[in-house]
């Protein structure tokens, strides 16, 4: 079993995901970067990193197979937050694709890159629970003034956009990643279709 993923991490491509975001910013520094590190195929978009429409991601997402490597220069061109890398990453883990960020040479692929990986999961681990005490705290606060409505529900509201993309052949967790929602979300929302 070790031996035939060993074998099939030999035969995967190198891919390369690029981004800047704006359209007065060029990518030709990424992109020769991503060809020194041997990208056998680069998906590039200008888009800013917090809009969580990003097509050449999702399509990325959706492209690689088990045994292949993504590259990006900086951890900063394919992830807006902590969380965003860390969801990206189990999402290219399931698929049994490692991940390299060339600048600070993590690489999902050995060990070292393993910890790293995990030290930030940790660290947003954190982080969550500081914003989410803070949140409570300010709900709270809100509460006591007479002036908390309640969070709008972001995942119904983008209901038929999910729909027309699973009617498009995406998987559910790149649909999650283009829209900025969570996974399970996708699939309450393509089990209530179903009725």
């Amino acid at each position: 079993m070790i031996e035939e993923r060993e074998a099939a991490m030999r035969d995967g491509k190198i891919i390369g995901y690029a981004r800047v975001s704006t359209t007065e910013q060029h990518l030709e520094v990424q992109l020769e970067q991503l060809k020194a590190a041997g990208c056998s195929k680069i998906f590039s978009e200008k888009k800013s990193g917090v809009d969580a429409k990003r097509v050449q991601l999702a399509s990325m997402l959706d492209y690689v197979r088990e045994g292949d490597q993504v590259v990006c220069c900086k951890l900063d061109r394919i992830a807006r937050s902590t969380q965003d890398l860390l969801n990206i990453v189990d999402v290219l883990t399931a698929k049994g694709v490692s991940f390299k960020i060339l600048n600070i040479n993590l690489d999902t692929g050995t060990p070292t890159g393993k910890l790293m990986l995990t030290m930030l999961g940790a660290i947003a681990t954190f982080e969550r629970e500081m914003m989410l005490e803070r949140q409570r705290e300010g709900i709270a606060k809100a509460k006591a003034q007479g002036k908390y409505k309640g969070r709008v529900p972001t995942a119904r509201a983008k209901s038929a956009e999910v729909l027309q993309l699973l009617e498009q052949g995406k998987t559910k967790n790149a649909i999650a990643v283009t829209l900025g929602i969570g996974v399970a979300s996708v699939y309450r929302i393509a089990k209530a279709a179903r009725g």
